[in-house]
Parts: C-alpha cells; structure tokens; sequence
C-alpha cells in the first residue's frame, strides 16, 4: 500500500513539473507560459507568447528579444480598428512594478518571429533570449503548440 501511495505521490509530482519548469525568475521578473503556435512550410514568420510579471517596486520595461529559430524577433501589438487587424512594431514593453503583463494569441502584445529558418512544429521547443532593461538577460524555452481551431 505504501507503495501504491508513494507511485501515486510521485506521479502527481512528475505532472506538475513541466508547468514549473516553464517559469524563469529573473530578479523580480518572472516569466511564464511561454509558447509558439506551429506554422505550415513557407510562412516565413511566427509569434511567440508569454506571461510576464513584475513582482518588486520597479518598473521595468522588455527591450529586445532574439533566438536561433528566426532571422529577427519584434515586440509587436496588435489591436483592431474596426474591421482592420493593425499590428505595429513596438520599441519596448512596459512592465510597471506589481504589473502582470500576459501576451495572448489575437490581442495585445506579442513577440513576431520574423525570417523562421524552419517551421514550427508542434511538440519542439526552442530557446529565446529576453533582454530587460533594468533586471538584464535571461533565456527561456518557447513550446511550440498546435494551432488552435478557430485561430
């Protein structure tokens, strides 16, 4: 039993590793859910996703990313203006202290691979450097995921 108990336990742990393994801290900055949404062979771009929160009193602000995947990676936004998608490219991101900042998929600020060196296939994970302009450098694993129906 007891072992039936400790499989258990440690199969319940085990699960839980890859949602933590997904968070870097970096300072006060932690940087979570970090993911890509597969592309088809040809699209020569991409977007990557994150959570970011700024945890200390100090604002901060995302200045540059970058990573082997693509020739150049842009802090983008993106809103609509009526009909129209507008999406423009951003000098940095703004993390005010205490600021919860979640990138999502069809609104708001994103980070748009531009020039893929190869599609991204769901399952891969890739790596990204984020450049802070207060708490420095950090790299993190991006998953990419299957696109989701409807997006």
């Amino acid at each position: 039993m007891k072992k039936i108990l400790f499989s258990l336990a440690a199969s319940a742990l085990l699960a839980t590793l890859p949602a933590a393994a997904n968070e870097v801290k970096l300072g006060a900055l932690k940087i979570s859910q970090a993911y890509a949404r597969a592309s088809v062979p040809g699209q020569m771009s991409g977007a990557a996703y994150l959570k970011l929160e700024n945890t200390g009193k100090q604002a901060d602000r995302l200045r540059k990313a970058s990573s082997a995947a693509a020739e150049s990676v842009e802090i983008h936004t993106m809103e609509m203006s009526g009909d129209v998608m507008q999406m423009r490219a951003m000098e940095d991101l703004a993390l005010p202290a205490g600021a919860k900042v979640e990138m999502q998929s069809g609104k708001g600020a994103h980070l748009m691979l531009m020039g893929l060196k190869a599609p991204l296939k769901a399952g891969q994970t890739f790596p990204m450097q984020l450049e802070f302009e207060k708490a420095g450098k950090v790299e993190v694993m991006i998953k990419v995921e299957a696109p989701k129906s409807g997006k």
